[in-house]
């Protein structure tokens, strides 16, 4: 087979052994499955995901075989434990970003949760977006209160509102021509949002999400959902049991941006930064240099609680 009978896709969808790959030159679906020489060997992790580009060929009936994943660039990765051993899901390849929903309120947001997001998203270099929906339930004021943290530590904070119509041209900025890794609790209005940013998009990313969480893994699926303003979304829920599976304790200060700049000013290298005389981290957690709510979000992650 020459190389010039080889096409470059993105796998848009992905359930059972079957891969859904976009032909970049036309914008064909072909129906792909692995070659063999790659599935050859130990089974550690997903070889082939959604979001990656892939070398592929066209058989005689219109199916295809992938020859080749291209490298990723980042990935969103579950360790799922196994009888024969922990594998590496791929939930996502090569996102751009992820995009965090939380509500104001109805439901009241939960920092915490959020908080762990933003670390997982640090730990696997995924820029983060968060959006703060429902603000007609609380004022833009006070929306602001609560979530008026993060844009310093550079987590940019899109306010939005279904019913007043407020941010929704920023969302979608945010969004075009980007790959969107989707995440939020239930509740917090992550399907009127996509419906308002695009009409039809909330319920076929209900539709996939439901679908992820039944079954065994091997009847699951995952797919990309197309912008009609470019770019792609994807629902990835599952971020809450994404745990921190290679990370020490004494990790956990470098996935925070406040801490990590002040580590080196601690006078103990070993510094747990709750107890210790003259640590950084405390001073500016007393002065107010460090918000306590994310202090406190930091002891939690490292003695492992949710």
């Amino acid at each position: 087979m020459t190389a010039s009978r080889y096409h470059t896709g993105l796998i848009v969808r992905a359930q059972s052994g079957f891969f859904t790959v976009l032909t970049e030159e036309t914008g064909q679906a072909v129906v792909c499955q692995l070659r063999g020489r790659l599935k050859q060997g130990p089974r550690l992790g997903d070889i082939a995901a959604v979001g990656d580009l892939v070398r592929f060929s066209i058989l005689p009936d219109g199916n295809g075989i992938i020859e080749e994943i291209l490298p990723r660039k980042r990935e969103i990765v579950r360790m799922d434990p196994r009888p024969q051993g922990e594998y590496r899901q791929i939930l996502l390849a090569n996102p751009d970003q992820a995009v965090f929903v939380f509500a104001c309120a109805s439901p009241a947001p939960r920092l915490r949760m959020l908080d762990r997001f933003l670390v997982i998203a640090e730990k696997q270099e995924i820029p983060a977006i968060i959006v703060a929906n429902k603000v007609d339930l609380v004022g833009l004021e006070a929306a602001r209160a609560l979530f008026g943290l993060y844009p310093p530590l550079g987590y940019p904070v899109i306010y939005t509102s279904v019913t007043h119509h407020l941010g929704l041209e920023e969302l979608r900025a945010a969004l075009r021509d980007k790959l969107s890794a989707l995440a939020g609790p239930s509740g917090v209005g992550k399907s009127s949002l996509l419906n308002a940013i695009q009409p039809g998009l909330g319920l076929a990313v209900g539709e996939v999400s439901q679908a992820v969480g039944k079954g065994k893994h091997t009847t699951n699926f995952r797919q990309l959902h197309r912008l009609e303003m470019g770019g792609w979304v994807a629902d990835t829920p599952g971020w809450k049991s994404l745990a921190l599976w290679d990370t020490e304790p004494e990790e956990i200060d470098a996935y925070f941006p406040e801490l990590r700049s002040l580590v080196a000013e601690c006078p103990f290298s070993d510094c747990t930064h709750t107890h210790e005389p003259g640590c950084a981290v405390l001073s500016a957690v007393a002065d107010g240099r460090v918000h306590r709510e994310r202090y406190e979000s930091f002891l939690r992650l490292r003695e492992g609680q949710e």
